[in-house]
């Protein structure tokens, strides 16, 4: 059992109890999966972007991501149905909780001027998506292998029924929110 799996059993599902006031720890909420995206908009006039974009979210996450193509032709960027121009890996049960531990005790802190992620990013189900500017905030990346810094997009999808639900069962597993 990883350490955040153990605080998670331990502490949190206690407090949220406290909190809620639900009936048993079956209603809980859980972070159900971890899903990582990155879209490369370069990739239109440069298909060999996109590889080195899997293998840094490769290294990140720990799976293979499965290479994103494009729904729909838009001529004015140059796009053609079918054209590669992104990559999405996610993560669900030991490989997400690593992934989420990293994000929040090693990624997030070491981000330029942080003084803690929004606490409005939440959809209205429980589910929180935030943003990253670089790839470079992830240790296990090496500032001479990035040619370019990508952003990325990093969505946690609860089974929280409300936000207020999701914020606190984040905020219990050690989100670092403004406040």
């Amino acid at each position: 059992m990883s350490r955040l799996a153990k605080h998670y059993k331990d502490t949190v599902v206690g407090e949220l109890i406290k909190i809620f006031g639900f009936k048993n720890k079956m209603q809980v909420p859980k972070i159900k999966k971890v899903v990582i995206n990155m879209g490369v908009g370069e990739a239109t006039q440069n298909p060999k972007v996109i590889e080195s974009c899997v293998e840094q979210m490769a290294i990140i996450s720990g799976q293979k991501p499965v290479v994103t193509k494009s729904k729909v032709a838009i001529s004015n960027f140059k796009l053609r149905k079918g054209m590669p121009i992104g990559c999405m890996v996610t993560l669900r049960g030991q490989k997400m909780e690593n992934f989420y531990d990293r994000l929040v005790n090693v990624a997030l802190p070491r981000v330029r001027d942080f003084r803690g992620i929004s606490p409005k990013a939440f959809d209205g189900r429980g589910n929180y998506t935030l943003g990253i500017k670089e790839q470079a905030i992830f240790p296990e990346i090496h500032y001479s292998k990035i040619d370019v810094s990508r952003g990325m997009n990093i969505t946690i999808v609860t089974d929280a029924r409300t936000d207020e639900e999701g914020r606190a069962l984040l905020q219990k597993m050690g989100m670092p929110f403004r406040t």
